[in-house]
């Protein structure tokens, strides 16, 4: 199955905010997309004013790989540790929709040919939105690093976005892949071991507090929107095999019941298409940024276990530089290497600061814009609710 975004679409796949303020001298958008079984091709469109580009406007191909190694570019470098790294996007995962239209043709013989075109319909749809959604989060990666004033001067970044050939990016292998693993269990122990360290700045430990707090609700949030959207779906589903049941018995009736039951048949495939509406816009306007957020939180917990590794560092320095006094031995290299600790990490609490205070903001604004918009939404599928019900009642009184 192999998909693309038309104008429509598009402007739907970016109906989900996360505030990002673009800078008008460097704009990003990913126009078009082409998916093929488990692999997206983006094409990164860039429109910009800025003279270390050789042209203002340009396009290239990408797959998600690049995106990654873009990500893991910024995040092993030293000179972006006091920042938060825009969270990668997540791998293309298409297997959910592929595998619900496989038994959905397992099960064709048991439908009739209504409920059975009605349910793929509904499955082509929840793949196209599964689609949109994943040319969405690349394309919200490539807005944050735009949107950034020190990541969209990143050389890489710029390469990423300029150069028109194939960027030769190949998918991690099993070693690199245990290799990852293996870095990410010694980060954890690391972070126990460093937590053991009293923080220097209230700011910091008020902000490590929250995002504890914060990342455990916002996980918790976010499983229950899922839960919430799936019971929409399945209430949408459910129509369609009472609106194929009703339309069924009325083909058999011949008495003054056929009517009724044609009309209530009608009801039920217009209730369907709401709800399933209902469902879409819970996705994209709640359920999508909730997962966002669950990844921007933990990049911003990197943020600080950074810092608090430098802490560590500049302690041990100290202790370092007591013990070379003490045997009168190295003292100016221990002094150096004091100094270089102190000097990273106060680097890393001033850039960590104006940070995290903007992380703030930021996160505010979203969710503000997106539940304002959700809600505007829920009335206004409600009011159809309560329309189509009431005219179908009006409807059978007057017969």
């Amino acid at each position: 199955m192999t998909s693309t975004l038309d104008d429509s679409e598009k402007e739907k796949a970016r109906s989900v905010s996360v505030d990002l303020n673009n800078d008008a001298s460097l704009l990003i958008d990913i126009p078009d997309a082409l998916c093929e079984r488990d692999k997206v091709k983006f094409t990164v469109h860039t429109k910009t004013t800025l003279s270390s580009f050789q042209k203002p406007e340009f396009s290239v191909p990408r797959q998600h790989e690049d995106f990654v190694w873009l990500h893991d570019t910024l995040v092993e470098t030293e000179e972006y540790a006091g920042l938060i790294i825009p969270p990668a996007p997540p791998k293309p995962d298409f297997e959910s929709p592929r595998e619900k239209m496989h038994k959905l043709g397992e099960g064709e013989a048991t439908m009739t040919k209504e409920e059975y075109t009605k349910m793929k319909q509904e499955l082509e749809a929840e793949y196209l939105a599964v689609f949109k959604k994943t040319v969405q989060v690349h394309e919200i990666f490539l807005q944050r690093l735009s949107s950034h004033p020190t990541l969209n001067k990143d050389r890489n970044f710029q390469i990423f976005l300029e150069y028109d050939q194939d960027l030769s990016v190949r998918r991690k292998n099993a070693k690199e892949m245990f290799g990852g693993f293996f870095k990410n269990m010694v980060k954890t122990a690391d972070e126990v071991i460093i937590s053991g360290i009293k923080e220097v700045d209230d700011f910091f430990e008020q902000e490590k507090t929250f995002l504890l707090d914060y990342y455990s609700k916002i996980k918790d949030s976010t499983a229950k929107a899922e839960k919430m959207t799936r019971s929409h779906k399945n209430v949408a589903d459910d129509y369609i095999h009472i609106s194929a049941t009703l339309n069924s018995l009325s083909a058999d009736d011949s008495t003054a019941l056929k009517k009724h039951l044609e009309k209530f048949a009608d009801l039920f495939e217009k209730l369907r298409k709401v709800e399933g509406r209902v469902a879409s816009d819970q996705e994209l306007k709640l359920t999508e940024l909730l997962r966002y957020y669950m990844r921007d939180i933990q990049a911003a917990k990197d943020l600080l276990y950074r810092r608090a590794r430098a802490l560590a560092d500049y302690e041990n320095s100290n202790k370092a530089l007591d013990k070379a006094r003490l045997k009168s031995k190295d003292i100016p290299q221990a002094e150096e290497h004091q100094q270089q600790c102190l000097q990273k990490f106060d680097k890393l609490s001033e850039s960590g600061k104006r940070e995290l205070t903007s992380f703030k903001g930021r996160r505010v604004v979203a969710f503000r814009k997106n539940l304002i918009e959700m809600a505007e939404l829920e009335i206004k599928h409600a009011k159809n609710n309560v329309t189509l019900l009431q005219g179908c009642i009006d409807l059978l009184k007057s017969n």
